[in-house]
């Protein structure tokens, strides 16, 4: 049976609902996310799934053009 697990990270960057739509779809896209939540106002991306690496989802919100800041 595999785990389901929910991690939060702080997104540097992020100024508008395009911002949080953009990384949403980008995190959204690995395999094993079930779910995704960004909150603007706070600056923080909840991701909840089977075995989702922090360094893939660095790099998904990287792709989408923001960073992953160092506090969670």
């Amino acid at each position: 049976m595999t785990e389901i697990a929910t991690a939060t990270y702080a997104v540097r960057g992020m100024t508008c609902h395009h911002c949080a739509a953009a990384v949403d779809e980008e995190v959204g896209r690995l395999a094993g996310v079930t779910r995704v939540d960004v909150d603007l106002a706070a600056g923080r991306l909840e991701v909840t799934g089977e075995a989702v690496a922090e360094d893939e989802v660095r790099l998904a919100v990287e792709e989408a053009g923001y960073e992953l800041a160092a506090d969670r």
